[in-house]
Parts: structure tokens; C-alpha cells; sequence
């Protein structure tokens, strides 16, 4: 088994209510020069979780070097329907799963910190990755604010939101 301390969250980038399958990202990756899919996993528009590529081998999903020790789940959406903004389009369905297969995979890797592919953009000003800097929308959510729950204790936020947040909670705590 192949070490893993991050979970990245991505979108399949497609229009708004249109469902595509892990084969045909799997055709469209492949088309990109990968040897198949980059995403471990892919969540349906109806909640459906698929398997991608296996978890033990390394995904094609974060640039930099964060592949190595990362599981990569993409949800199907995350433009409009025209095909011209990023929007979060997630279902609830959609929601649902994104937390259950959270669930499981921290219960084997229980020191994973969670992370939207978004967050993996250069941090040009020092404070956290802030909209401005995101290299894409990439989920169209903030899935480290979304996720803090499952966050372990050793999470080191990338977002300056989730930092903000962290830094809240821990003042917060040093004042009770």
C-alpha cells in the first residue's frame, strides 16, 4: 500500500446536469497522453461513486508533486449550463457521497488532510491561496472549509479562508 496523507477534491469541469461516466474521463485522459484515468474515484450526478484508477497507484490529478501521496475524487459538473462559468453543481446526491467515500478513505488513512484541487495554485501574496491566485476553479467550492470536520489535527490549510478559520478556532480555544 502506497503512502497517502492528502484527499483532492476535483470537478469533471462538464455543463451543468450533463452526467459522464469514469470510462469517458478515462478516453478523455487518455486522449491527453495519460496511460488512464487520473482520478481514483468519480462521483455521478446521482451519488453513484466509480471507481477510477486504483488507489495504489499513483494518480494523474494535482501537478507539482502532488500526485505521490494523494487520492484524487472528481464529482461530474462544475460549469453552467452553457458551459461558460465554473459553478458549483453539485447534487445532493453528489454531497451525500463526496462525504461518504471522505468517510471511508479517512478510516484508512486517518492523517489525510483534505484539499480542492484549487488550493494547489501558487500562493503569490504568502497568506493562503485566495481567488485571485486559483490557476482554476477547480472545485468550485471550498472543499478545506467544507471538510474541516474531517481535517486532522495536523492540517496545514493551503485556502486563506481555511487558514483564517484555523487560526479563529485556535484563539477561540486559547481564550476558554
Amino acid at each position: 500500500m502506497r503512502a497517502v496523507n492528502k484527499i483532492v477534491i476535483h470537478c469533471s469541469a462538464t455543463p451543468e446536469g450533463r452526467n459522464v461516466s469514469a470510462a469517458t474521463i478515462d478516453g478523455w485522459h487518455r486522449k491527453r497522453g495519460f496511460n488512464q484515468i487520473g482520478y481514483h474515484y468519480v462521483i455521478g450526478l446521482d451519488g453513484k461513486i466509480e471507481a477510477g484508477r486504483p488507489v495504489n497507484i499513483m494518480g494523474a490529478h494535482v501537478g507539482g508533486g502532488g500526485n505521490k501521496a494523494s487520492i484524487g475524487i472528481a464529482y461530474i459538473g462544475g460549469m453552467d449550463k452553457a458551459f461558460k462559468k465554473a459553478k458549483d453543481t453539485r447534487t445532493e446526491a453528489q454531497k451525500a457521497a463526496l462525504i461518504k467515500i471522505i468517510k471511508i478513505l479517512k478510516n484508512i488513512y486517518p492523517e489525510a488532510s483534505i484539499h480542492g484541487h484549487r488550493d494547489y495554485s501558487k500562493d503569490k501574496d504568502g497568506d493562503g491561496v485566495e481567488a485571485h491566485e486559483f490557476m482554476k476553479m477547480c472545485p468550485c467550492f471550498n472543499a478545506e472549509v467544507e471538510y474541516l470536520e474531517f481535517q486532522p489535527k495536523s492540517f496545514k490549510a493551503k485556502s486563506k479562508k481555511a487558514r483564517d478559520i484555523k487560526k479563529e478556532i485556535k484563539k477561540d480555544s486559547n481564550e476558554q
